[in-house]
Protein backbone atom coordinates (compact mmCIF):
# COMPACT_ATOMS: atom_id res chain seq x y z
CA UNK A 1 0.00 0.00 0.00
CA UNK A 2 1.14 3.75 -0.05
CA UNK A 3 1.79 5.51 3.17
CA UNK A 4 2.89 8.88 3.91
CA UNK A 5 6.02 8.82 5.98
CA UNK A 6 6.04 12.05 7.65
CA UNK A 7 8.41 13.57 10.33
CA UNK A 8 8.61 10.73 13.42
CA UNK A 9 7.34 11.52 16.59
CA UNK A 10 9.87 9.70 18.73
CA UNK A 11 12.82 7.54 18.29
CA UNK A 12 11.05 4.54 18.39
CA UNK A 13 8.91 5.48 15.25
CA UNK A 14 11.98 7.03 13.65
CA UNK A 15 13.24 3.65 13.38
CA UNK A 16 9.95 1.69 12.97
CA UNK A 17 9.92 4.13 9.63
CA UNK A 18 13.68 3.07 8.75
CA UNK A 19 12.77 -0.70 9.04
CA UNK A 20 9.93 -0.54 6.89
CA UNK A 21 11.65 1.21 4.66
CA UNK A 22 15.06 -1.34 4.66
CA UNK A 23 15.63 -3.15 1.18
CA UNK A 24 12.72 -1.37 -0.73
CA UNK A 25 11.88 1.37 -3.05
CA UNK A 26 9.96 4.05 -2.00
CA UNK A 27 8.96 7.44 -3.89
CA UNK A 28 9.95 10.84 -2.73
CA UNK A 29 7.43 13.80 -4.20
CA UNK A 30 8.39 17.03 -3.52
CA UNK A 31 6.35 20.09 -4.78
CA UNK A 32 7.61 23.63 -5.32
CA UNK A 33 5.66 26.80 -6.35
CA UNK A 34 6.89 30.24 -7.22
CA UNK A 35 4.65 33.32 -7.50
CA UNK A 36 4.95 36.59 -8.27
CA UNK A 37 2.72 39.22 -9.58
CA UNK A 38 -0.69 36.78 -8.76
CA UNK A 39 0.84 34.49 -10.87
CA UNK A 40 1.64 31.17 -9.64
CA UNK A 41 3.55 28.56 -11.31
CA UNK A 42 4.08 25.11 -9.76
CA UNK A 43 5.62 21.33 -10.16
CA UNK A 44 6.03 18.09 -8.61
CA UNK A 45 9.24 16.08 -8.60
CA UNK A 46 9.30 12.71 -8.33
CA UNK A 47 12.29 10.41 -7.29
CA UNK A 48 12.78 6.64 -6.36
CA UNK A 49 15.03 5.48 -3.55
CA UNK A 50 16.15 2.56 -2.81
CA UNK A 51 17.45 1.54 0.54
CA UNK A 52 19.75 -0.99 1.78
CA UNK A 53 19.16 -3.96 3.74
CA UNK A 54 19.27 -2.56 7.33
CA UNK A 55 18.77 -4.11 10.26
CA UNK A 56 17.84 -2.69 13.91
CA UNK A 57 21.18 -1.83 15.35
CA UNK A 58 21.70 0.15 12.39
CA UNK A 59 18.32 1.72 12.11
CA UNK A 60 19.15 2.48 15.95
CA UNK A 61 22.91 3.86 15.80
CA UNK A 62 21.92 6.00 12.73
CA UNK A 63 18.52 7.47 15.22
CA UNK A 64 21.01 8.05 17.72
CA UNK A 65 22.73 10.57 15.81
CA UNK A 66 19.29 13.17 15.83
CA UNK A 67 19.43 13.46 12.43
CA UNK A 68 16.46 11.91 11.25
CA UNK A 69 13.86 13.36 14.46
CA UNK A 70 13.01 16.38 12.17
CA UNK A 71 12.97 14.49 8.66
CA UNK A 72 10.03 13.35 6.65
CA UNK A 73 10.58 9.45 6.28
CA UNK A 74 13.32 9.93 9.18
CA UNK A 75 16.09 10.36 7.17
CA UNK A 76 18.61 13.01 5.57
CA UNK A 77 20.16 11.59 2.16
CA UNK A 78 22.52 14.74 2.22
CA UNK A 79 24.07 13.49 5.98
CA UNK A 80 25.02 10.20 7.61
CA UNK A 81 21.36 9.32 6.03
CA UNK A 82 23.27 9.07 3.01
CA UNK A 83 24.55 5.82 3.96
CA UNK A 84 21.37 3.90 4.21
CA UNK A 85 20.61 4.80 0.57
CA UNK A 86 21.36 1.68 -2.22
CA UNK A 87 20.40 4.09 -5.43
CA UNK A 88 18.50 7.04 -6.42
CA UNK A 89 16.19 7.54 -9.83
CA UNK A 90 15.38 11.49 -10.18
CA UNK A 91 16.39 14.62 -8.71
CA UNK A 92 18.51 14.36 -5.41
CA UNK A 93 17.80 17.87 -4.56
CA UNK A 94 14.42 16.99 -4.48
CA UNK A 95 14.65 14.01 -1.94
CA UNK A 96 16.35 17.25 0.09
CA UNK A 97 14.04 19.18 -0.04
CA UNK A 98 14.29 21.41 -2.81
CA UNK A 99 14.14 20.37 -6.63
CA UNK A 100 16.81 23.36 -7.75
CA UNK A 101 16.39 22.82 -11.47
CA UNK A 102 12.71 22.74 -11.38
CA UNK A 103 12.72 25.32 -9.12
CA UNK A 104 14.96 27.48 -11.55
CA UNK A 105 12.98 26.51 -14.71
CA UNK A 106 9.80 27.72 -12.89
CA UNK A 107 11.61 31.24 -12.14
CA UNK A 108 12.15 31.59 -15.95
CA UNK A 109 9.02 31.39 -16.94
CA UNK A 110 8.58 34.70 -15.54
CA UNK A 111 11.29 36.15 -17.57
CA UNK A 112 13.66 36.14 -14.68
CA UNK A 113 17.04 34.05 -14.24
CA UNK A 114 19.26 32.77 -11.05
CA UNK A 115 22.58 34.54 -11.23
CA UNK A 116 24.49 32.93 -8.53
CA UNK A 117 23.78 34.33 -5.92
CA UNK A 118 21.16 36.73 -7.33
CA UNK A 119 17.60 37.35 -9.55
CA UNK A 120 18.17 39.07 -12.60
CA UNK A 121 15.58 39.72 -16.07
CA UNK A 122 16.45 37.58 -18.59
CA UNK A 123 17.42 39.36 -22.07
Amino acid sequence: GSNVLGKPRDEQEAVEMLLRLSGREHQVHTGVAVAMDRQVESDLQRVSVRFRNLDRRACEEYVATGEPLDKAGAYGIQGFGSALVESIEGDYFAVMGLPVVCTLELIERFGWRYAFGKLERAN
